[in-house]
């Protein structure tokens, strides 16, 4: 029994010896990390992660009832996408169709009223919350220079950072977006207790405007910079200007860093249902338009889903492009496969919500799952 015992005391202070080692580096998040991530079964942040983070709410106002079309759920879903949906673990698929709810389904123990982790969604979110600022006069324009919010940003070329830049991704900036290592900027932001602090760390080490680099870290400043500009919780913003203008059904809940600044992580992390995602995709689809009223300027509207740059033409501001079909699309996407697919031509809404997505073609940044969904989905409108 006396090596056991070693054997245990050996253990225990080499973990705390680790645990050490965190706070002093400056890495104690990671604590964090495991306890919401190994602990409760994962490997990687997931869809219900929400519970385990400070949040403000998203409040609604009065809901306004989503119509079903005429012809709701009278299609069967084809073997293929009963196959993808099963596999990949999507437990929300909705189909709208001429602004009307034309197919959806759930995954059990998940509903239409299921609050699931945007993930990177929320930057379609966000720039649409950077819309309503310039209209509202808090921002001047897209060009408005980010050091009038935060003259200390550094960086060679920290003069020429505008909000347009962030929302673009051409921010220059010296984020590294990785996913993987636990040490990563993308790690630290997720489960840090001062993401501010974070980002203005950050320097601007290439020109701006130049060429298209996803970076979560550009949002993340963009965000910054609305808060201060519309001197409110971006929470509490974007319930006045869309969830309670736009009826949605629930309240959702934005997670934040949980420090004194209490700063929502706009790249990521609105935990919302699948009808009321889905309805902001009709404000995309109908370039800013909400049942006749002009919620977002029209202009910036369909910037936001025009091509910026050669080497980034799958992205406009805050939102993916693409010409699958030989149509025009723009659509909102989170890493676990979460999407808002508009199809401005057919009227058509794809929202999926799940667990998992194929991996990407380095390519084209799309990955098979994504165009599975699309041609699944006219397969069925043809089917009726």
């Amino acid at each position: 029994m006396k090596w056991l015992k070693k054997l245990f005391t050996i253990v225990a202070l080499l973990l705390l010896t680790i645990i050490a080692l965190l706070f002093i580096f400056d890495y104690e998040y990671i604590l964090k990390g495991v306890r919401v991530v190994y602990f409760t079964g994962h490997t990687t942040a997931y869809i219900d992660d929400t519970k385990h983070f400070d949040t403000h709410t998203i409040n609604k106002g009065i809901t306004q009832d989503f119509p079903l079309h005429k012809d709701y759920n009278k299609v069967e879903p084809t073997k293929k996408l009963n196959f993808i949906n099963e596999r990949l673990g999507t437990v929300a698929f909705l189909v709208i169709k001429n602004d009307s709810i034309w197919y959806e389904d759930y995954a059990k123990g998940y509903s239409s009223t299921s609050l699931t982790n945007s993930f990177s969604m929320a930057k379609s979110i966000t720039t649409a919350l950077l819309f309503k600022a310039i209209d509202d006069g808090y921002i001047a324009n897209l060009d408005t220079p980010v050091k009038k919010f935060f003259p200390e940003i550094k960086g060679e070329f920290a003069n020429q950072l505008t909000v347009g830049n962030l929302s673009s991704m051409s921010s220059g900036l010296n984020w590294n977006e990785n996913y993987i290592s636990p040490f990563s900027m993308t790690a630290e932001a997720y489960y840090s207790t001062n993401i501010q602090e974070l980002i203005l760390g950050l320097k601007v080490t290439e020109k701006p405007g130049k060429s298209f680099k996803y970076l979560s870290g550009a949002t993340q400043l963009l965000a910054m910079c609305i808060k201060k500009a519309a001197k409110r919780p971006l929470a509490n913003y974007l319930s006045s200007s869309f969830w309670k203008p736009m009826g949605m059904h629930s309240n959702a809940l934005w997670q934040i860093d949980g420090t004194k600044n209490e700063m929502e992580k706009a790249y990521c992390c609105v935990a919302s249902n699948a009808r009321d995602f889905g309805r902001f995709g009709q404000l995309w689809l109908h370039n800013g338009v909400w049942k006749g009223k002009q919620l977002i300027p029209k202009a910036l509207a369909v910037k936001a889903q025009s091509p910026q740059f050669d080497n980034g033409e799958n992205y406009g501001f805050g939102l993916w492009l693409s010409n699958y079909k030989d149509k025009k699309i723009s659509y909102m996407r989170g890493i676990l496969g979460q999407y808002v697919i508009c199809i401005p031509e057919d009227n058509l809404i794809i929202v999926r919500l799940g667990h998992q997505r194929d991996f990407p073609n380095p390519e084209t940044n799309t990955s098979k799952d994504f165009t599975t969904y699309i041609d699944e989905t006219y397969q069925m409108l043809q089917l009726h």
